[in-house]
């Protein structure tokens, strides 16, 4: 009978150890399991997440958008207006300079025609009748500046310009120096 119990005891130690492995690898499968299933929810939760923020984010940029694009019309209207106000300050500005031009070239034919008579006598009157004709011919383009509007007078000086470019090239020369001359001999820092 001794045996039989050395026997039963070699029996249930084998058994023992045999029973514990299939036991170990039943509790770490539901480990694993319940990991992978921790892990794939986070995942999912990180995906949602992003899809959230993305949607945020295309949310608040169109926002911005409209507020831009609303800006936007807004600074265009400014520029517009600001635009028609330049226009008619320009065109208020170009009337007064062909105001005074006329006025000055009117002036100046005046103040030749009264001297022609003391040039007649110092020279001769060959030269006063050139300071004659120069003074009429002065005062004419003086009545045909004023009675002319602003496109009739850029029309003629472009096409002056296309007749004659060296000769307008040195017009433009001697009013920009006598220009220069009027505004540095008009400021206080001779």
């Amino acid at each position: 009978m001794a045996t039989k119990s050395t026997t039963t005891a070699a029996k249930t130690a084998k058994k023992a150890p045999a029973a514990k492995k299939p036991a170990a690898k039943k509790a770490a499968a539901p480990a694993a399991t319940e990991a992978k299933a921790k892990f794939s929810k986070a995942i999912e939760e990180a995906r949602a997440g992003a899809q959230a923020l993305g949607k945020e984010a295309q949310a608040k940029a169109g926002a911005y958008k409209e507020q831009f694009a609303a800006r936007s019309g807004d600074w265009v209207d400014d520029a517009k207006d600001m635009a028609g106000q330049a226009k008619e300050r320009a065109g208020e500005l170009a009337k007064d300079g062909k105001a005074k031009t006329s006025d000055a070239i009117a002036s100046l034919g005046k103040i030749v025609a009264d001297n022609a008579g003391t040039i007649d006598e110092k020279l001769g009157t060959r030269y006063g009748d050139y300071a004659r004709t120069a003074a009429r011919s002065m005062q004419e383009t003086a009545a045909k500046i004023e009675a002319k509007d602003l496109n009739e007078l850029g029309d003629d000086a472009k096409e002056f310009v296309r007749k004659s470019p060296g000769l307008a090239i040195g017009i433009a020369a001697v009013a920009g120096f006598l220009v220069s001359r009027l505004f540095k001999g008009g400021s206080s820092n001779d």
